[in-house]
């Protein structure tokens, strides 16, 4: 395979990523069957595959565990405020709304981030240059 060619697969690699904004779980199965598809071709291919998929898998659990570290600021909101059942009402005061709105805001801004890591390693991988993506775990060696 020549280069360009390489590079130009290596960049739809990364690019493809962005199909979990219309399938779910699309960020990780795109590039994954890409990446199964190309990784004989060449080592950059599947060095470049391997990290977009080690990537994205990465994050949805980064975003899983910070969506589900929600859920006790909303529970602890609930119970703290149930005095009976006919006069419940949901108090956001000694912190609950904040915690959840700040836990909203972290998920955006981590969200934003990947966006901007998927776009830098795009362009880098079209370059030819090997990107490795930072806080990435290496759940496919």
């Amino acid at each position: 395979m020549n280069k360009n060619n390489e590079n130009t697969n290596a960049f739809l690699i990364h690019i493809s990523a962005f199909a979990g904004f219309m399938i779910p779980f699309g960020s990780i199965i795109v590039p994954l069957i890409l990446w199964q598809t190309m990784k004989d071709r060449s080592r950059f291919l599947d060095e470049q595959g391997k990290e977009a998929v080690n990537f994205n898998i990465s994050y949805a659990l980064y975003i899983f565990i910070l969506g589900v570290s929600i859920f006790p600021f909303a529970l602890g909101s609930f119970i703290r405020h149930m005095n009976d059942y006919n006069n419940f009402h949901w108090d956001w005061g000694n912190g609950g709304l904040f915690g959840i709105f700040g836990m909203a805001s972290l998920i955006t801004l981590i969200g934003f981030i990947k966006i901007a890591l998927i776009i830098i390693a795009a362009l880098k991988s079209k370059e030819g240059e090997d990107y490795k993506y930072p806080f990435t775990i290496k759940f496919i060696k």
